[in-house]
């Protein structure tokens, strides 16, 4: 059986009210359609066409390396039309899976009976119903007296008695594909969209003596669409909630999940513990038996095993194994951490290597550096590395000590094993097991009345 699935995501989502496409706004992280890109990839379907037209270079863009085609409905004239875009892209000898690009939280389960079921029972077409309490909004799945399928009724085209029945269409489809689109040169606007339903299509194969098939499913959550930026907040809910079981059932602790954001690409190892208000973001990697929060920001870091992170902000930094950060620390990009390294209050790090076991306790700010194995830089300690026109390194060699408020002048070298004074300006480079010291004399002058 070969398999192909058009994705339909061509349209504004004028109640977004974004310049931004709407399958391009992020959920957990990561755009809309690309959670429904993967679902299809996982259900084993390769051969994947979107038909993209409203902001379609960015959807393009977002998309490439991911082997996919794409088709462009220029005039969005309804989802029957925007099908018929895709037909040059597929073979009419496929099973095809149509569905639609704003709906994230669908699963690959959902998509895998679908297509077994069409399998099975060799119908031309088989659309997806749920049945929903208060199905409003919904195109509504009418049956015929013994249960079968008869067609689907948008709400807007739908009578006072066929606004009652709770069976709702969720635009998921299969066809055999060159049924499908000989039936598409059938479709006819006259609705009170003044569009081409893809809808209408089933009740065209039915009319020709095709077997249609309705499958219902409890996959209400799945099925879940965005129109607008409540129901953008609604699926991010979900999401997250589906993060985070997962993450505790594959061992790591949270202490109140309500209360923790874990994007969906982010990985987390066992024995972790992650404390109430923390976000973890992107596509940052945390190892086991480590304690993040209260109050922590990390995006697209690399943290190792057993690392305390406490009140601090991480942004595109690694940090070792057994490092201690914070609390109200920021490592910002690039800031690379060896093992047991210990990062304390107000300390920012930028573009540095910190060696194994060196200690930035208070209050310093390091930039452009590379310190060495136990190295101890001590409270109020600045590496000056911007002279207004360029950035210049701070090299600190193993075993250096740096005395409290210490401006270190780069490009300055601290040499092995040395000690600078507290509150000296070094501007020039020490030479290695040197005591350093640069302080004016004191002056005692008599005040005046």
């Amino acid at each position: 059986m070969n398999c192909s699935a058009v994705i339909l995501a061509a349209g504004k989502g004028v109640r977004m009210r974004s310049e931004l496409p709407k399958v391009l706004h992020r959920v957990a992280g990561k755009p809309i359609v690309l959670y429904i890109v993967e679902a299809v990839k996982a259900a084993g379907i390769e051969q994947i066409t979107l038909v993209v037209g409203h902001g379609r270079e960015q959807v393009e863009k977002t998309l490439s390396g991911l082997h996919l085609e794409f088709a462009v409905q220029a005039e969005q004239l309804g989802t029957g039309h925007a099908l018929m875009q895709a037909e040059n892209h597929i073979d009419p000898a496929d099973t095809l899976l149509v569905l639609a690009g704003d709906t994230p939280l669908l699963r690959q389960e959902i998509l895998t009976q679908i297509i077994d079921f069409h399998v099975r029972e060799q119908a031309a077409a088989t659309v997806l119903t749920c049945e929903f309490a208060h199905p409003h909004g919904y195109g509504r799945v009418i049956r015929e007296s013994d249960g079968s399928f008869a067609r689907i009724v948008e709400q807007k085209d739908a009578s006072p008695q066929e606004q009652l029945v709770k069976e709702i269409n969720s635009g998921i489809y299969c066809f055999q594909a060159g049924e499908a689109f000989a039936a598409l040169k059938g479709l006819k606007a006259g609705n009170a969209q003044g569009e081409y339903y893809l809808t209408d299509v089933l009740e065209i194969l039915k009319r020709d003596g095709k077997k249609v098939l309705p499958l219902l499913l409890e996959a209400e959550e799945d099925i879940y669409g965005i129109n607008d930026r409540v129901q953008l907040a609604y699926a991010e809910k979900i999401m997250r909630q589906r993060k985070n079981r997962s993450l505790m059932q594959g061992g790591v602790t949270l202490i109140d999940p309500d209360s923790t954001f874990v994007d969906n690409e982010v990985e987390i190892g066992p024995d972790t513990i992650i404390l109430p208000n923390t976000m973890i973001e992107g596509r940052t990697v945390i190892g086991s038996g480590c304690q993040i929060g209260p109050n922590t920001r990390i995006n697209d870091s690399r943290l190792g095993n057993d690392v305390i992170v406490e009140s601090s902000r991480i942004k595109e930094a690694v940090v070792g194994d057994k490092c201690s950060i914070g609390p109200f620390a920021y490592l910002r990009p690039e800031a690379d951490l060896a093992a047991g390294v210990k990062v304390g209050d107000f300390v920012e790090i930028k573009k540095s290597q910190i060696g194994e076991g060196s200690k930035i306790p208070h209050l310093s700010y390091v930039g452009d550096a590379v310190i060495g194995k136990a190295v101890n830089v001590g409270a109020g300690t600045i590496t000056c590395n911007y002279d207004g026109k360029k950035k210049s390194p701070t090299i600190l060699e193993d075993g250096v000590f740096i005395g409290s408020n210490t401006n270190l002048v780069a490009p300055v070298t601290i040499g092995r094993n040395s000690i600078t004074g507290a509150g000296s300006t070094i501007s020039r480079d020490v030479p290695p097991d040197t005591l350093a010291v640069e302080r004016a004399d004191q002056k005692h002058l008599k005040r005046r009345k």
